[in-house]
Formats: C-alpha cells, structure tokens, sequence
C-alpha cells in the first residue's frame, strides 16, 4: 500500500472515530445589527449564550458555520447574538421552544434559517401593570456590574399603608414577560394577581436578572472544574448587603427572615439553597426549583457543617424527566437538611412525574410553592396558631395552648436569628418570662413536638 493510501485512510480513521456535528446558518433577519456575533447556546455548553468556544464562524456570503463534537443522543439548542436577551424567536419577535438534532456518532452537516431575534418583532409584553424595571442598570459594587432589575408590587400597594413580605428570585428576565424570557414566562405577576383577588395578603418580588455569560458563575460559590463558578458569595453579598437594604428602605416591607424568601430555579435553585444557609437570620423563605446539586457536592457539605435553624423554611421540587438525577439529589438534600435540624414540618418536597428542566414546569409550580412558603403569615403574631399550637402574652405568663399535654414539658425559646436563649418547663398552660426578655418575635418549640410557633413579646 503506497504512502498516500495510507494517509487517506488514516484520515478517514481519524474522521470517522471524531465524527462531528456541522451546522450552518444560511440566512438571518433583516433587523439583525451589524456587525453581529452568533453563538450557540445548547445542552453541549450548559446553555452558556456567549460561550466563546461556540461562537459562529462567518464567510463572505454572510452565512455562518460552527463544528462540534457533541455527546451522542438529543443535541438542543438555540442562536443567541452572546445573552439571553438576544435569543433568537420567531419572525414576529415571539418565542420559539429548542432545536433539536438527534446525534448518533455519525457525521451530520444542517442547514437552518434564523427568523428572528425574541422580543425584537411587534410581539407585546406580557408583564401586568404591577411589574416595572426598578432599574436597567443596577450597581453590583460586590461584583463590579450592572443588572437590570424588576419589581412586582401588589394591586393594593398604593392604596394602602400595608406592610408586605419579600421574596427575591433569579433569572429575572423570565419572571414576567415573555418577550425577555428564555423559554418561556413564569407567570409570577399573573399567579400573584390572581391569589390577591382570591384573599392573599400579597407579596413584593424582586426579579434579578442573570448575567448570561456569568450565570454559572453568579449562580455558585464553588468552582466546578468544567463550567466555572466560584463568585456566588459575591452574588448573594449583593442581595443582602445592597439590593436588600434598598428595597427595605424605599418601599413598605417586612424586613425580618420570616417575611423574606429567596426562590429560582437550576442553578438559581443552588444558589437559593446556599443563600439560606449562609444568611438564615436575611431569608427564611426559601425555594429551590431543580436545583443543580450535580454542580458541586459542597452544596451538601454547607448544611453539614452549618445546620439548620428551626426558622428556615424550605420548598423543594424536581422533575422525573430533567435528566440527570434531579429527584434523588433533591431527595439527598431533604435528607441531610432534616439530619442537621430541619424538622418535617419546615421542608416540602416533591418529585413530579411530568417534570422536565423547563421553565412551564416551574411556571406551573410557582404558586403552590409561594403559598406554601409564605401561608404562615398572619395579620398579628401575638396569637398565631401553627402546628397545633396556640400562644398569647398575659403579663410576664405566656400561656401556651396545645392539643397534646404539654404540662411538665421542656420549652425551648429563640431569638429571630434561630439562636436558643432560654429553655423553661410547662406549669400546665404557662411559662414565666421576666424582663430580660425584650419586646420583639421569638420563636417556642416544645421538646417532643414538630415544629413550633412565633409570637411577639411585649415586655
């Protein structure tokens, strides 16, 4: 066999052991800007929408052209122009669900049109008359950006002088309307809208938008050696130290853990997750929608080594279609939060057998979870009941009323930042506390019971 053979057939070895996907873009909106960038954003890179790995090489003919190796099996994706907010959409601006390319090792050249760019046709927002942009470019001084960020104000907050509870979410852009959104709204406004016309006391919310490209890392204060990470603390830092005290400050709210949630979803339910355990005494709400635990195992360590105060709440789902394994790593984490002091009535979880890693299962989920997080609210916490439970303040006697027999039983008593400051035995229905108890919310669990019960002292 002659030389040249055998370099044609170690090429053809080399092309058929690495075959590859190759797509090309043949035509783009006329309203495209120029000159533009297009990338790839899909299952092969996280859904990273400015990955510079898979960005689009143009020719003279104005067509684009990429190759990758993928995994084999289902290959989505979608065109950006580098962030979710130039996702590509329909001819009309509106959005379009995934594309998909079904690979099985062999080579495979497509050719595919791009119709439009989301939001950039005549489609009209979706958002409802309580949702505006507090600002399109708020400071992150912790990380050195700018965000946009939303704001959701009940129907009855200008025509009150009402109070209202907190609950910060991520990936703002797709919270509200569906011209911002990835794949698809959340609905939060139109939820929220609805359950204060059927009685509910109503919710502040605060959208953040996600940093595209810095997602990933925003989302998670552990490095993953493949997709990054690591500028998490810095994230949830901004919320706390920043954004949190500015909302406080400017609008009428309830600033205590027990009225303030954090809630996302993937890598916006990891980075819930790590907020609560890292900042009980800010959020004692939180919400994690399948959340990416695969990301770093360190999720699991935060709770062992931290615990868990008897004030946080938390809201868990996963869905058995997500791929991956969403519902046992969900079910890991309910297990080591209840092993380090979560009782059962503090944590909710639930697998869904028609749940996939999509934005109209957490769009359908939402209100049970925000109901959930927040029921326990009350118009006066002098007399809550919660868990069987019922206290109120006579005096220096706090008179406890239970359906099981309590008399003789060991009380433990908390401050609102889950730290144990006293511990009192039940004389039948009543404890004794003297003045080195300030005015303000504690929290009461009785020895032997789930759960327990918030009430307001007033020395």
């Amino acid at each position: 066999m002659s030389r040249f053979f055998v370099c044609v057939f170690c090429l053809f070895s080399i092309v058929f052991c690495y075959a590859q996907v190759n797509i090309k873009v043949v035509s783009i909106p006329n309203n495209t800007p120029q000159p533009v960038n297009i990338y790839l954003a899909g299952t092969m890179n996280n859904w990273n929408p400015g990955n510079t790995d898979f960005k689009l090489v143009a020719d003279s003919l104005d067509q684009y052209a990429i190759t990758f190796t993928p995994a084999i099996g289902a290959v989505k994706f979608k065109f950006t122009q580098g962030s979710w907010a130039t996702v590509e959409g329909t001819s009309q601006g509106g959005f379009i669900p995934d594309r998909t390319i079904n690979y099985n090792g062999q080579p495979i050249t497509v050719e595919l049109n791009i119709s439009g760019w989301e939001g950039a046709g005549n489609v009209t927002s979706t958002a409802s008359p309580q949702v505006s942009i507090l600002s399109e470019a708020f400071d992150i001084p912790q990380l050195n950006r700018k965000r946009r960020i939303w704001l959701y104000l009940p129907k009855d907050y200008q025509n009150s002088q009402k109070k209202f509870p907190v609950l910060y979410m991520h990936d703002g852009q797709n919270l509200f309307d569906k011209t911002t959104s990835f794949s698809g709204e959340w609905r939060v406004d139109e939820s929220l809208d609805s359950m204060v016309l059927a009685g509910d006391y109503g919710c502040i919310v605060v959208g953040i938008d996600n940093g595209g490209a810095n997602r990933l890392n925003e989302y998670s204060p552990w490095v993953n050696t493949q997709y990054g990470g690591g500028q998490g603390d810095e994230y949830v830092e901004f919320i706390v130290e920043t954004l949190k005290p500015y909302i406080d400050q400017n609008y009428r709210t309830f600033t205590d853990a027990d009225n303030t949630g954090i809630l996302g979803s993937s890598m916006g339910g990891l980075i819930s997750m790590y907020a609560g355990i890292r900042y009980p005494e800010v959020f004692g709400r939180v919400g994690a929608f399948s959340s990416s635990y695969w990301f770093s195992d360190q999720s699991y360590k935060q709770v062992n080594d931290t615990g868990v105060l008897p004030t946080s709440y938390f809201y868990l789902i996963a869905g058995s279609q997500e791929g991956g394994d969403q519902v046992n790593d969900m079910n890991e984490m309910v297990e080591t939060l209840k092993a380090k002091g979560a009782e059962d009535i503090n944590v909710f979880s639930q697998a869904h057998a028609d749940g996939k890693h999509s934005e109209w299962y957490w769009e359908r989920e939402f209100p049970n979870a925000y109901k959930w997080l927040f029921e326990k609210k009350t118009s006066t916490l002098s007399d809550l009941t919660y868990a069987s439970m019922r206290v109120w303040q006579s005096g220096s006697l706090l008179f406890i009323s239970s359906e099981e027999q309590i008399h003789g039983k060991q009380v433990f008593l908390y401050d609102v930042g889950g730290r144990q400051i006293a511990t009192k035995i039940i004389d039948y229905n009543q404890i004794s506390l003297d003045r080195s108890f300030n005015s303000g919310i504690y929290f009461l669990k009785i020895d032997g019971q789930k759960g327990g019960v918030k009430f307001m002292w007033q020395n």
